[in-house]
Order: C-alpha cells, then structure tokens, then sequence
C-alpha cells in the first residue's frame, strides 16, 4: 500500500462535465467513482459522453446510475466494465468499494427508482462482493436518511431509511452519496462518514485517502 492513495469521487452529473477539468489532481488519483446520475433523462450516447470525458483524465472508472439515468445507461456501464450497482470491486490497495444506483420513489416518476426491499438487497449483493476487505467505500445514491445528506430545501429529510440501517449495522468506512444536490454535506453515523459532494456542476467534489490510519474523506470545491 502507497501512503496516501486517493481516490475522486463525484456526482450528479448530469451532463455537464466542464468542472471536471478543475479538479486537482484527478489523473493522479488511483480512481475516479461516479456516484449516479451521468445524465439528464439520457441513454448510452448521453452516458457515453460523460464516461470518455472522465477516461480522458483517468482511466480507472467506477460508475452506476441514478434515479435520472434509463436502463440503457445501466446497460453501457456493464458493457463497458466500470458498472458498480448491486456489485463490487476490490482496489489493489485492499479497498473495497460497492455500490447502489437508482433511487427509492421521488414525487417527480424519474427513469430509475426502486422501493426500500429492493434497495436493501441491493446492498446486501454488493458488499458480499468486498465483504472480506480490509477498508470499505459503499457508493449510494441515494442517501441514508436523518443525515445531513438528505436534506432538501423545505427541510425535511428524504433519504432510505435501508440505506440508513445497512450502514448502522455494517459500518463501512466511508458512504459516497448525492442525489440531494442542496445536501452537500460531510456528516457519520456511527464510524461511517458520510460525504454528499452535491452536483459536479456546482464544483463539489470528495476525495478519499488511504493513509496509515485507514480511509479518511474530504469535501471539496474547485
């Protein structure tokens, strides 16, 4: 293990990829992890746009949809090896990240939403894939709820509460969320520290470093 290995992680996408060229250190880290939402409503074409432009920097991708990406978009990350929802990838660096797209139900019908159970198993079927990890990264789009991460403007909270229970009681490392663009937030629940960098537009992004003493994650803006 390299002191201080890294990894970007962002989000909300959404098409826009100008900000990816402002992010410090990008080529350099030992990957880049795409939380969800490539695209606006997009397919493979839209997603494949997003993908290339991140390659472009760094050729290490780990991505999944969310609730605003159609199943096509799905389809186009598993046939391009870099699809991280329901499964996992285990880093050299003995990190393990795993990964659930879409969303629980929003009021507003997008592409890819699923209820609570199906979130749960989910989640269950990615961490097996890591389980045996020394260091874990869960990427969730959807954020756990009663976090910081999940507040939107009226104030209420609007993550799962599957996601919320899963990391009570598996307590991976780190939780990399969006979804909630106005949550941009570092928050824990118990010794998980949640980090909801907001939509890439917006200049957020996390980094997440393996050093001595474990993973550790930042919030950040460029």
């Amino acid at each position: 293990m390299a002191e201080g290995t890294y990894w970007i992680g962002i989000g909300d996408v959404h098409d826009d990829i100008a900000a990816l060229g402002r992010i410090p250190g990008l080529g350099d880290a030992a990957g880049v992890v795409v939380s969800g939402d490539l695209t606006i409503r997009g397919g493979a074409a839209s997603a494949k746009l997003v993908l290339e432009a991140v390659r472009r920097r760094n050729p290490v991708v780990m991505a999944q949809i969310g609730n605003m990406d159609t199943g096509a978009v799905d389809a186009y990350l598993t046939a391009e090896g870099v699809n991280l929802h329901a499964t996992g990838r285990v880093m050299p660096q003995g990190v393990g990240f795993f990964g659930c797209g879409w969303s629980t139900p929003t009021p507003f019908h997008t592409p890819s939403e699923a209820g609570e159970e199906r979130v749960a198993a989910w989640l269950e079927a990615a961490h097996a894939v890591v389980a045996h990890c020394p260091h874990l990264v869960m990427v969730c789009h959807t954020p756990p709820f009663g976090t910081a991460a999940d507040v939107v403007g009226s104030g209420a909270h609007v993550g799962s509460q599957a996601v919320r229970d899963f990391i009570s009681r598996v307590q991976p490392a780190i939780c990399l969320t969006g979804h909630i663009h106005e949550a941009r937030s570092i928050d824990s629940l118990g010794r998980t520290v949640i980090v909801n960098p907001g939509a890439l537009a917006d200049g957020g992004y996390a980094r997440i470093t393996l050093g001595p003493g474990g993973l550790a994650a930042s919030l950040l803006t460029v």
